[in-house]
């Protein structure tokens, strides 16, 4: 069935992705300025996968409580309190990168993350205001939304290293000082979304005459959610481990290119850029990812993605130039994005609306703790084994979920053939 989208839902779609535009300039620091800033401060390139980690940390922390508390008291309380954490945490890290404090900085990008990754319920709204149908497309405009921020990120950079050419400021901390602007002017944003999400979603079928919702799997209901019914239920589980390889091999890679470029004697502004490439490639295709996923189905476009950032650490890893590297990068972004508006859409089907944000939150946790633990192994593994088998890591972790569904694959089959 076809559903016109309501003028209201797309007035609240448009403030979401708007507020992405303006807070998401924050994260590409973290990923592009973050292992440089923490080899600066610390002296140890075992370090370099630092700052990264902490964004995996940051995530398996707040993701799954930030998902009770708008569950309960709604979207738009929970993404408010995420942008004012990172609006802490943005002056934090500016502090401490200034007086050349390790812990300073360590806890600053913690706080950031927190932050952040809390107002990423801005997907769950998303997917609230939206039927099964819609669902893909409607993560893509949020996503979409990130793009204008990334244009931000090496301006800001760029913008930076010249004031510190004249004022002899470190040009690692001023970014961080002038984000704070631009965190507010999205929580502006966001508070005039209305009415919240979580409401839209509980009534939705006064906004799509007709709309019928489909009945659930055990687990999977507001009252009888569990995580471990969710990690039990099979699409549901395959989603969560396509993700979480994503999200690990894409913490590698940012890892890597970052030291790569900067190994090889190119500028900070060189580095913001690649990973402006990078970003491109998480963000900038969203949109007719979600509609593919829409249209041939979720788990057609979860494994290809997941492959996809296969080649990507392949290319950042085993080749020298720039623009290879850059590439890679790239693919590494296009192949996360596949997954992540997948994999999401796949669990907001699969659980009703007043259970939606905990199963998303468990799965940006799990991605979290997969990140964390990844991003600490890079620093020791690149340091005494060298860039290459860092890069093959992360192949072999996105391999994982490739791995996991073609035994699936192979159980159900066998079981056919049994029954026969």
């Amino acid at each position: 069935m076809t559903y016109k989208i309501p003028p209201l839902i797309k007035r609240n779609m448009a403030l979401f992705a708007l507020s992405q535009s303006f807070t998401g300039a924050g994260m590409q620091f973290v990923y592009g300025l973050g292992p440089l800033m923490i080899i600066s401060v610390s002296g140890s390139a075992d370090l370099a996968g630092l700052s990264v980690a902490l964004i995996g940390l940051s995530r398996f922390l707040v993701s799954y409580p930030i998902g009770q508390i708008t569950d309960r008291f709604g979207r738009k309380p929970g993404i408010l309190l995420g942008l004012s954490l990172a609006l802490v945490g943005t002056l934090v890290v500016g502090g401490g990168m200034d007086v050349r404090s390790l812990w300073l900085l360590v806890v600053g990008m913690l706080i950031f993350g927190m932050g952040m990754n809390a107002a990423q319920q801005m997907r769950v709204g998303a997917t609230d205001m939206f039927p099964p149908q819609l669902r893909g497309q409607a993560l893509g405009y949020v996503a979409l939304g990130a793009m204008a921020g990334l244009v931000l990120s090496p301006l800001l950079v760029g913008i930076s290293e010249r004031l510190a050419q004249t004022s002899g400021s470190d040009p690692m901390v001023l970014p961080w000082l002038m984000l704070p602007a631009l965190i507010v002017i999205g929580m502006g944003l966001v508070y005039f979304v209305r009415p919240d999400p979580k409401e839209i979603g509980m009534n939705l079928a006064k906004y799509y005459p007709g709309y019928k919702e489909a009945p659930r799997a055990p687990g999977q209901g507001a009252a009888d959610f569990s995580m471990r019914g969710l990690l039990r239920h099979l699409p549901t589980r395959l989603a969560i481990a396509t993700n979480a390889a994503a999200q690990g091999n894409m913490s590698i890679v940012m890892v890597l290119t970052s030291l790569v470029l900067a190994h090889h004697g190119h500028s900070l502004t060189m580095i913001a850029t690649s990973h402006l490439f990078h970003s491109m490639g998480m963000f900038a295709f969203t949109i007719p990812i979600g509609k593919l996923a829409d249209r041939i189905g979720r788990e057609r476009v979860m494994y290809p993605g997941v492959a996809l950032t296969i080649l990507g650490a392949a290319l950042v890893a085993f080749t020298s130039g720039y623009g290879l590297i850059t590439l890679g990068t790239f693919l590494v972004g296009i192949g996360w994005a596949a997954a992540n508006v997948a994999s999401t859409a796949l669990l907001a089907d699969e659980v009703e609306t007043g259970a939606r944000g905990r199963a998303i939150g468990t799965n940006d946790s799990c991605a979290g703790g997969v990140s964390l633990v990844l991003s600490l192994i890079t620093g020791p593994l690149i340091s005494h084994y060298g860039l290459p088998a860092a890069g093959l890591f992360a192949a072999i972790v996105a391999a994982v979920p490739l791995l996991m569904y073609l035994a699936a694959r192979l159980g159900a089959s066998r079981q056919a053939l049994y029954k026969n």
